[in-house]
C-alpha cells in the first residue's frame, strides 16, 4: 500500500535461515555412537581452546550473562551448589561471590574437567570440587542441593526429560534450579544473528579449535532446542514450580529458574 515501508527480504533467505523443528535430534558427528558419546568427544577436542573461544566468539558477553545469573541466584542464599555440565567450571567458580559452603561441578569431558581442576588449583579454592559425572544419573542422594546450576548445557543432555528430572531429584525442597541457554533472537537482529552463527561461527570455531564439527552443532543445537513457554512447559512436566525465564541481549540468551 501507498505510503507504507516494507521489508522485502528474498524469500530464500528465510528459508535458508529458517529454525530448525523443535526436538530435533542433532549430535556433533556423522558416527553411531549416541549423542553422550559424541559430545563427550566434542568438547574433550575442543577444551584446550574453549575458553578462548567463548570469550572471542560472544565477544565477552557470556561473562555479563553469568554476571546476572549469580546476581539472581543471590536471593536464594544456596550454601550447597550442584553445577551440571560444568565445563570448565566458569559458572561454578562465579558461584564462590554468594559464599557458599560447597561447590560441586560435574561434567561428563574430562578433557573440560581437567582445565577447571587447574583453574581450582590456580586460584587457591578449596571448597570446590569437579567430578566426572553424568547429567542424566547424578550419583547424589535425593533433596542434597539448594541450588542445581547450568550454563549452556541443556540442549547436549541425551535425553533432556530425563536430565531435568535429576536435577529435580537432588534439590531440596524449596531449592531452585537455574539454567542459562543460548536462543534464537527475533526479527531483523534474529536474521542476523542466524547468518553469524551459520556462517562465521563456524568457520572462526574450526580455525581456532581444529574441530570442524563442532561449532557446526553448536548452533545447530540452539536452533533445534525448545525455548521460551516450550521449555517452561517442559520443566513443568519434570514437576517444577513457579516458573520465570529471562532473556538477555536481544533474545541471545535466556535464563529459566524453577523451585522444587
Amino acid at each position: 500500500m501507498k505510503g507504507q515501508k516494507t521489508l522485502n527480504y528474498p524469500l530464500h533467505i528465510f528459508v535458508i535461515f529458517a529454525k530448525q523443528k523443535m526436538g530435533t535430534k542433532i549430535k556433533p558427528y556423522q558416527s553411531k555412537a549416541s549423542k553422550k558419546e559424541q559430545v563427550g568427544q566434542m568438547f574433550d577436542n575442543i577444551a584446550h581452546r574453549y575458553d578462548f573461544l567463548n570469550r572471542f566468539l560472544s565477544l565477552g558477553i557470556d561473562k555479563g550473562w553469568r554476571k546476572k545469573a549469580i546476581a539472581m541466584l543471590a536471593e536464594y542464599k544456596p550454601k550447597r551448589i550442584l553445577d551440571v555440565a560444568t565445563g570448565t567450571a566458569d559458572f561454578a567458580i562465579a558461584t564462590l561471590s554468594l559464599e557458599p559452603d560447597e561447590v560441586i561441578g560435574v561434567d561428563i569431558s574430562e578433557g573440560m574437567l581437567d582445565i577447571g581442576r587447574k583453574k581450582l588449583v590456580a586460584k587457591g579454592i578449596t571448597n570446590m570440587r569437579l567430578d566426572a559425572g553424568d547429567s542424566e544419573d547424578l550419583k547424589f542422594e535425593d533433596a542434597s542441593f539448594d541450588a542445581v546450576i547450568v550454563a549452556f548445557g541443556v540442549r547436549n543432555f541425551e535425553n533432556l526429560e530425563k536430565g531435568l528430572s535429576e536435577i529435580h531429584r537432588v534439590l531440596r525442597p524449596g531449592g531452585v534450579a537455574m539454567i542459562l541457554e543460548l536462543t534464537q533472537p527475533k526479527g531483523l537482529f534474529g536474521l542476523l544473528f542466524n547468518i553469524y552463527n551459520r556462517t562465521l561461527l563456524p568457520l572462526f570455531g574450526k580455525l581456532l579449535s581444529g574441530d570442524s564439527a563442532a561449532y557446526t552443532y553448536l548452533p545447530a543445537s540452539v536452533r533445534a532446542f525448545p525455548e521460551g513457554n516450550e521449555f517452561k512447559n517442559i520443566m513443568r512436566g519434570c514437576k517444577y514450580d513457579k516458573l520465570e525465564d529471562r532473556r538477555l541481549t536481544f533474545g541471545v540468551c535466556s535464563i529459566y529458574t524453577g523451585i522444587k
